[in-house]
């Protein structure tokens, strides 16, 4: 099982070292958790960002990609902390998983991986399979403002970290470009590896495409599905969402 748009995920470890303090999520999904007695499903899950967490609250959790070597960095660390997961390698646009759940949830924006009309109805139609009646789908996806359509298509700086195990500096660029026609953003990421010296030792590309959907746009098409929106923010804080929003947080039941 391949996915063509995954360049960004071919190193799990540096996955995790770039994104696994993220955790903004969990407060919000952590509430409604509470709320179900069945097993829980996290799609496109990656190496278990948030599905580690919520099964360390004592919740039963199945987590689901489409990349090999995601999943397998998700298993080493929840063997190591001694974790039941259950954890499914399978194209989120065709699951079969054999079980309905009351809760599902998609973080990390990985909605924006479905860059057809064709891939987003087959993902939907999956979600709404594996929900049972009244069930509820929560996901985020970036809000197609003007500042995150129009980015600059020449190379602009990003952020500055330190690798905890090398001590190597990486400074990260972006170069952005908006197709309109197709909806699709297609980034460039550029690591440039620093030695104490602040020397560039070695550089990184990656790309990838993200499709972004127009709130009315994806009115239309979760009411298609046969989800009823609960509630909309700009954030898992449950802020309201705005004109100037960088996010859509969906909450959505089964009708």
């Amino acid at each position: 099982m391949t996915f063509e748009n995954g360049q960004e995920y071919d190193d799990p470890i540096l996955y995790d070292k770039e994104n696994e303090s993220y955790v903004q999520e969990l407060p919000y999904l952590l509430k409604w958790a509470e709320k179900t007695n069945s097993p829980i499903i996290d799609l496109a899950c990656g190496t278990g960002r948030i599905t580690i967490p919520l099964a360390k609250n004592g919740h039963r959790l199945i987590g689901v990609d489409i990349h090999k070597g995601m999943l397998q960095e998700a298993v080493k660390k929840s063997t190591k902390l001694g974790l039941s997961i259950e954890w499914i390698e399978q194209d989120c646009t065709k699951l079969n998983l054999n079980v309905t759940s009351s809760l599902i949830y998609s973080v990390g924006n990985s909605f924006q991986h479905f860059l057809t009309n064709e891939a987003q109805d087959q993902f939907l139609s999956s979600v709404n399979k594996h929900l049972e009646r009244d069930g509820v789908f929560i996901f985020g996806t970036r809000f197609p403002s003007t500042e995150e359509l129009l980015q600059p298509s020449t190379e602009e700086y990003w952020r500055t970290y330190t690798d905890e195990e090398t001590g190597t500096i990486v400074d990260m660029y972006t170069i952005s470009h908006y197709h309109a026609l197709d909806q699709i953003q297609h980034y460039t990421t550029i690591r440039r590896y620093k030695s104490a010296s602040l020397e560039i030792v070695d550089e990184k590309r990656t790309n990838i495409r993200l499709r972004y959907v127009f709130p009315k746009e994806m009115e239309r098409l979760l009411a298609w599905h046969g989800f009823e929106i609960v509630h909309v923010y700009q954030d898992w804080k449950e802020s309201p969402i705005t004109n100037d929003s960088y996010e859509m947080v969906y909450v959505c039941r089964k009708v």
